[in-house]
């Protein structure tokens, strides 16, 4: 970070199209800046007058007297008018090129007054609420039956020092120095010496959104009263998160066992006024300053606590809420593209009948069916369990065919086998979902305050092993990354100047104008083959790797941190591939629309949805903003939203699994 009275070199961007930059400001889009109020004299271009201008860096909005030690050197700042930045954050514009829809919420306005109350007590929190706060819609408050339980289990804690217990990590040291006794009067040493000793992670931060996840995940469980920490501690971190005050975590250090004490300690550490925090008032500098700025105090750790607040699976699972989110919303949107990319393509929607898949009836594939069923072409079909929504298209298929000779009987496997693949899909998210719900309202710290015992005692385990988080997010990130390659199959059949010859008479690679002067949609299909054959690489499971730490006392360490940063980076490459698709077909049904043929209502709805956000191609242009604009309406689920009033509650619906 900058020091005060010095210049930091940042990147600064209109919210205009690229096109319409003036060579003035273009000539400022990297500068050297002290006070933010020197960029104010640029001139809006397309006004040609001073414009009221806000200022937006990566880290929110900014004021005209904050200094440059609210900014990074490479930092971005964007320039637009108060007026539209709401609808530029969700413009398809070139000021954030690759930012997604978590991004952008970033840069949206959530008044702490604004925002939800939620109780946390440890028992009822999941993935979809846990996301919702990483993006600020909720201030948090701690439960009254999780504050009884805290003030409970603390109790056993200071009973446990004052008469002298050998306790692990209380009263002894850690790890390989298990058996190592600490005199009473170095248990707040200890305990200090246990957060900033761990306190080192390397590489880039978490993002504001996964910090605050992670920092409210661990209150979470830490309310569910079996920690031994303060009710005051809790108190802290509770307004810490309020009030956006978000510590440095770096993401690599987390070996999964003991939980993840690396980040864990940097997110203890920021709250203890050490390293470096963020907030909205300050921006990035130290956490004690930060702290300060926004009127509260550094935690004062006792004993039990620095144990308490890096000893779980947080990271592992927050990470995982978020992948899990990301992946859920994404797949059931892939079988409305999917469905989309069948009936450009003339498919036969007679495949997907219900009695079909009754006959092999996983859950997942029956679903997948019965999505597909009810937004294709179904009219006059006599399929069981059908909409009743008509395509031209397709009839103009069936017309073709009457009285021919020859007729399309089935698919390639890309269409035939949709609910196959995305229907098994369907049911390793449901089964994720369960996992990663039982371990967000999960006691993962060691060692445990028993407060269930007829005489409440501590007890040492292993809860904070990540093997259960890790494994599943290995397996949703192989079950992911599978609607990306089944997807991808589809746009080369989409593009593929021989696959779309003979019978529909595409051009080749749905190029819009002159075939060879322009080059369409060859190179989207390059882009979802790369991104699909990175997700090939990523998707070799973490968790089957361990490696031992801590002079050999901890021999068998699950590695799960990395199952959820690599399944996130899995997820987002899934996204773009699926956009990909998006785009291809709704091409594709440009060519169909210009013969007169239209797509089922619901079908309809969707490719509205995307030209609302992105024009058709007419003739080569630059193509990334394009992608971004619709991976971010997949990230928002609204292609999800487009179609759900149309399908039966059962295809609404997700799969839930049952453990007995």
């Amino acid at each position: 970070m900058a020091s005060k009275g010095r210049r930091v070199c940042v990147k600064v961007f209109l919210s205009s199209d690229v096109r319409t930059l003036t060579k003035e400001v273009d000539a400022f889009k990297q500068i050297s800046v002290m006070k933010l109020e020197i960029l104010h004299h640029f001139k809006y271009p397309g006004d040609g007058n001073d414009c009221e201008l806000v200022l937006v860096s990566s880290g929110g909005s900014l004021r005209d007297e904050d200094s440059c030690d609210v900014l990074r050197d490479n930092d971005f700042l964007v320039l637009c008018k108060k007026n539209c930045f709401k609808a530029v954050r969700v413009n398809n514009c070139t000021v954030n090129i690759g930012a997604s829809y978590y991004d952008l919420c970033e840069l949206q306005e959530y008044p702490v007054g604004e925002r939800k109350i939620l109780e946390l007590d440890g028992e009822s929190l999941n993935h979809e609420i846990l996301v919702a706060i990483g993006i600020r819609k909720y201030q948090l408050k701690l439960s009254d039956a999780a504050v009884a339980k805290i003030n409970q289990s603390r109790k056993v804690v200071d009973d446990a020092v004052k008469n002298g217990k050998i306790v692990y990590g209380l009263t002894t040291g850690f790890g390989a120095f298990k058996d190592k006794v600490i005199e009473k009067d170095q248990v707040k040493e200890l305990q200090i010496n246990l957060i900033t000793s761990h306190s080192c992670g390397v590489g880039s931060p978490l993002s504001q959104m996964r910090t605050r996840m992670v920092l409210a995940l661990r209150i979470n469980v830490l309310a569910k009263g079996y920690s031994g920490i303060r009710h005051e501690t809790m108190e802290k971190m509770v307004q810490a998160l309020n009030a956006d005050c978000l510590p440095y975590i770096p993401e690599k250090g987390s070996v999964g066992a003991s939980g993840d004490l690396a980040p864990l300690s940097h997110l203890a550490l920021g709250l203890m006024g050490q390293g470096e925090m963020w907030s909205p008032k300050t921006g990035w500098g130290p956490a004690n300053e930060v702290l300060k700025a926004n009127n509260l105090t550094v935690l004062e750790l006792e004993a039990k606590e620095g144990l308490a607040l890096n000893n779980g699976t947080q990271v592992i699972t927050a990470l995982g809420a978020e992948a899990l989110y990301r992946a859920e919303m994404i797949a059931k949107q892939a079988d409305v593209v999917a469905a989309l990319t069948a009936e450009v393509l003339e498919g036969v929607p007679e495949q997907f009948s219900k009695d079909v898949h009754d006959v092999r009836p996983h859950p997942g594939q029956k679903l997948a069916a019965s999505r597909l069923r009810h937004l294709m072409h179904a009219s006059n079909l006599h399929l069981p369990d059908a909409g009743k929504f008509a395509s031209e298209i397709i009839k103009s298929r069936l017309d073709r065919e009457s009285g021919s000779k020859s007729k399309k009987v089935q698919d390639v496997y890309s269409i035939r086998c949709i609910p196959q693949v995305h229907g098994v899909v369907h049911e390793t998210i449901a089964f994720v979902k369960h996992i990663l719900t039982t371990e967000i309202n999960s006691v993962t710290d060691n060692p445990m305050v028993m407060i269930n015992r007829e005489t409440p005692e501590t007890a040492s385990a292993g809860n904070f092993h990540g093997e259960y988080p890790g494994k599943s997010l290995d397996q949703i990130a192989i079950a992911i990354h599978e609607i990306a390659n089944i997807s991808e199959r589809r746009i080369e059949r989409l593009v593929h100047p021989d696959y779309i010859k003979e019978p529909i008479d595409f051009p080749g690679f749905l190029v819009g104008g002159q075939e060879g002067l322009n080059n369409g949609f060859m190179i989207l299909q390059y882009t979802a083959a790369a991104l699909v054959s990175e997700n090939k690489v990523l998707t070799h499971p973490s968790t089957v790797d361990s490696i031992t730490t801590s002079g050999g006392t901890e021999d068998h360490v699950s590695m799960g941190t990395y199952a959820a940063r690599k399944a996130l980076t899995v997820v987002e490459n899934v996204e773009h591939v699926l956009a990909i698709e998006l785009l291809a077909n709704c091409q594709a049904l440009d060519i169909q629309k210009s013969r007169g043929n239209s797509t089922t209502a619901p079908l309809e709805k969707v490719y509205h949805l995307v030209r609302e956000n992105v024009p058709k191609l007419q003739q080569d242009r630059f193509m990334s903003p394009d992608i971004v604009a619709v991976v971010r309406l997949l990230q928002e689920g609204k292609v999800w939203d487009q179609v759900k009033d149309d399908l039966p509650e059962s295809a609404k619906c997700g799969i839930t699994v049952s453990c007995h």
